[in-house]
């Protein structure tokens, strides 16, 4: 397993409680402090009082959109790793992630997919 410099800090967003739970299980192993979200509001608040290095969002929230996130996280703190999760295979959205400078991951993952994009520093795609 990767080792994750001390301090490293990732939010985690997901309506999904299954799916946040098992994201902050792998990232707290990984050695991350994980905050976890259930709600866009949520994760949208931790990222305006505390931006994480790493953001892993879900693509589908509610009515809102996991990219929305990643711009606001990208314009709080550049150096944020933004990698944003879904189980749809979309070209476009899979484009408008990497203009958003967030990697796109589709489900279901490997902890060691998982682990190589947020201990990394280039966009790479996961399918």
């Amino acid at each position: 397993m990767s080792t994750v410099p001390i301090g490293k800090r990732a939010l985690v967003v997901d309506d999904d409680e299954a799916v946040l739970r098992l994201m902050t299980h792998w990232l707290t192993r990984a050695g991350y402090a994980v905050v976890p979200c259930e709600t866009f509001e949520q994760g949208k608040h931790q990222l305006t009082t505390s931006p994480p290095d790493v953001l892993l969002t879900d693509l589908r929230l509610g009515a809102f959109n996991g990219l929305q996130l990643v711009i606001l996280a990208r314009a709080q703190s550049p150096e944020t790793i933004a990698v944003v999760m879904s189980a749809f295979d979309d070209a476009t959205l899979r484009d408008e992630a990497a203009r958003c400078g967030a990697h796109y991951l589709m489900k279901p993952f490997s902890l060691t997919q998982l682990l190589e994009l947020t201990n990394g520093d280039t966009i790479q795609e996961h399918t």
